[in-house]
Formats: C-alpha cells, sequence, structure tokens
C-alpha cells in the first residue's frame, strides 16, 4: 500500500491484517446490530440511532479523542524546531506530506500516530522521549511512526482500538452510575440499559482481540521499514534499548496513565515486570526486534 505513495517498503502481510480487521470490525456491528434488535424489537429506532452515532463517531473522531487522551498538543515549527526539523528530513526521504507535530507533556518516553487518513495524521512525542534522545535516535523512532502512517495501519488501529475505549466507557458509567439497578426491566429502554455492561464487556473483548491481530506485526513492519528508509538501522536499535531500559525508572502511576493506549506508542509501558500486559502485549519483545534490527544492519553493510 505505502509503495505506491511513498518511498516507505510495501509489506502484504500487512495489508492482509489490515484488511481482515477491518471486515471482522464490520462484521463486528453486523452482530451487534444483529443481536440487540433480536431482543428489543420494539425499540430498532433508538437502537439504529446509537449504533450509527457509534459508527459515525468512531471514522470521524476515533484520531481526536484517541490524540486527546494521550495529551497531544499540537505545536509549530517554532515552539519545536528540532522535532520538526526531524519529521521534515523524514518527509523529503519517504517523498510523503507533513503530518501534524504534537508534543505530549509526560515524562514516559514515548512517541506514537494517530489519524484517519494521511491529511488527517498527526506525529507526537513525548517530552521524556525528546530529553532522552540523540538526534539520529529521534529521527529513527519518528520514522517508525511515519511508517505507520505511510502504511495506513495508524487508521486501521484508531479505529479498531476506538470501539474498545468506547465500551469501557460506557460499562464504567453504567455500573458506577447505577443506572442498571434504576432501571425498569420491563419497557425496552429499561432492557437496553439492563443489556449495556455485558454488551460492552463482548464489544471490549472481541475489539481487544482484534488488535491485537494486528499489532505486534505491524510494529515489526514499522521498525524494518524505518530503518531501510533512513538506512540506519543502528539508530533505531539504540533508541529502542534506551526507551525501554529507562521505563523500570519511571513512576509507576505515570506508566498505569500510559498503559491503557499501548497499542499506539513506539515501546509499550508496563507498570511492573510481571504485567498480565506483557503476556497479551501490543508489541513483539525488545529481544525479537533487536534481532530484526541487526540482520538489517547485516544486509546493508554487504557490498
Amino acid at each position: 500500500m505505502a509503495g505506491t505513495h511513498s518511498r516507505y517498503a510495501t509489506d502484504r502481510g500487512l495489508t492482509t491484517r489490515m484488511v481482515t480487521t477491518m471486515f471482522l470490525i464490520g462484521l463486528l456491528y453486523v452482530v451487534l446490530v444483529g443481536v440487540l434488535l433480536a431482543v428489543l424489537r420494539g425499540a430498532w429506532p433508538i437502537i439504529l440511532v446509537i449504533t450509527g452515532g457509534m459508527f459515525v463517531a468512531q471514522f470521524w473522531f476515533s484520531d481526536r479523542i484517541a490524540a486527546f487522551s494521550m495529551g497531544a498538543r499540537e505545536v509549530s515549527p517554532a515552539e519545536a524546531p528540532e522535532l520538526h526539523g526531524a519529521i521534515d528530513r523524514i518527509c523529503a526521504l519517504a517523498d510523503m506530506p507533513k503530518p501534524r507535530v504534537a508534543i505530549a507533556e509526560s515524562d514516559v518516553p514515548n512517541a506514537f500516530a494517530t489519524g484517519r487518513s494521511r491529511k488527517s495524521s498527526l506525529v507526537c512525542a513525548t517530552t521524556g522521549l525528546l530529553r532522552r534522545l540523540e538526534p539520529e535516535e529521534l529521527e529513527g523512532v519518528l520514522a517508525h511512526e511515519m511508517s505507520h502512517v505511510a502504511h495506513r495501519d495508524v487508521a486501521v488501529m484508531t479505529i479498531a482500538s476506538f470501539l474498545g475505549v468506547l465500551a469501557g466507557i460506557i460499562t464504567r458509567v453504567a455500573l458506577w452510575g447505577g443506572f442498571a439497578r434504576n432501571s425498569r426491566g420491563n419497557d425496552p429502554i429499561g432492557v437496553l440499559v439492563l443489556l449495556i455492561p455485558l454488551v460492552s464487556a463482548v464489544v471490549y473483548a472481541l475489539s481487544f482481540l482484534l488488535t491485537r491481530l494486528l499489532s505486534r506485526y505491524r510494529e515489526l513492519t514499522a521498525d524494518r521499514t524505518a530503518a531501510l528508509l533512513t538506512g540506519r538501522p543502528s539508530a533505531l536499535a539504540s533508541a529502542l534499548t534506551k526507551v525501554s531500559g529507562q521505563m523500570a525508572r519511571i513512576p509507576t502511576e505515570d506508566l498505569r496513565k500510559a498503559e491503557p493506549y499501548n497499542a499506539f506508542y513506539f515501546v509499550p509501558a508496563f507498570a511492573s515486570k510481571e504485567s498480565i500486559g506483557r503476556l497479551l502485549s501490543t508489541h513483539p519483545t525488545l529481544e525479537q526486534r533487536l534481532d530484526q534490527l541487526a540482520r538489517i544492519s547485516a544486509d546493508l553493510s554487504r557490498p
């Protein structure tokens, strides 16, 4: 997909996984609407309005919600000249339009990209990352994030993750707000409200699995294509090692705040080494990523 519009190397395996994920998201909507219509036949206008609203919000506002949730603040070239300069160089190398550039005030060293399309894409680095990396390392990380934009997998991840985030919010509102306790079960609205926690939990679980279907593979693809584009796999490997090592020094509270957005980040944030998130990680292991970069470095050094 990326090869016809940029100089990032194409990856058919990534394209296949993206198409599969989007198909399953559509299927999830069809099943969700079908189940609700079967259970609540008299409330079909309400169901169509709610699911239609979710669909529109998912495709038009998911990127803004994701960026806002992670604290991204768009910055001008005057505010962040080094960050803009690095992205300008990558755009020139890749022959692709420049995304919006943002900074997130966080000591957790990381970066991420969001957006439904290249025109609406945003690349963000945290203040913790900007403080810790050398210019070549930062450029490697940003080339990785720009690869997500070029291959459009960031759009798929943004949309796929939205269902899970929304389902989690709905579940918390329904349970903490006491809607289920205060609703009557003898009318369509009451039954619909009583079903919200169950339906939201199922949607969250399925969305979780959908993002994992794509996530680990897309990270390896982004590492590989970024290393090939810049010609400096060692710089990206150095950034990976440095950022992963620094995670252990970040306060647990900050890591816990970042954990829900691991699917977007350059390196996942974990509050503890025993976290269940490591078993169901959004990313390949550090060893896998470094091994791939070492092989690329060896290939590039051959005559």
